[in-house]
């Protein structure tokens, strides 16, 4: 039996498992993103908050976490930390009191001029060109709708 063989039967190999493969991709990048973030005091998480609110300016607590596919309690404790950072702040709507709005603050937008140079940064450290990038990541995110389509 061949290791195609293998996968196509449902192998339980290690290697073989797409999800690994993933993970250990995820890790790994996220671990190559760090030194450049570090230099902008900030984390790979945060870094994510930033480019919403980069994107779209202020936005609300719940756009922000289903741009960045994460629940409400997650997305809180990191506004928290931007937030007594100086990076960003967040006020209640006023049109409506449930409604929480974020933005970033003038620290948040100079850390954009910095953080200018991290996709570029990234891509150097990826060894691949740019259209290899580009290629790769319409595949993920075609794989990211195929199996929850509803989410995104």
């Amino acid at each position: 039996m061949t290791n195609q063989d293998e996968v196509a039967a449902g192998s339980l190999l290690l290697d073989q498992q797409l999800c690994f493969a993933l993970y250990a991709a995820q890790r790994a990048v996220t671990a190559a993103y760090r030194p450049v973030l570090e230099e902008l005091g900030l984390t790979y998480p945060q870094y994510l908050v930033l480019l919403v609110l980069w994107e779209r300016g202020e936005t609300t607590v719940k756009e922000l976490g289903a741009a960045l596919r994460l629940d409400y309690g997650t997305v809180s404790p990191l506004l928290k930390r931007l937030e007594s950072a100086g990076v960003v702040r967040r006020e209640r709507a006023p049109h409506d009191e449930r409604s929480v709005l974020v933005a970033c603050t003038g620290r948040g937008e100079e850390l954009r001029e910095r953080a200018a140079r991290v996709p570029g940064a990234l891509l150097a450290a990826t060894g691949l060109d740019t259209a290899e990038v580009a290629s790769l990541r319409e595949e993920l995110w075609r794989l990211a709708h195929a199996v929850t389509p509803e989410a995104l």
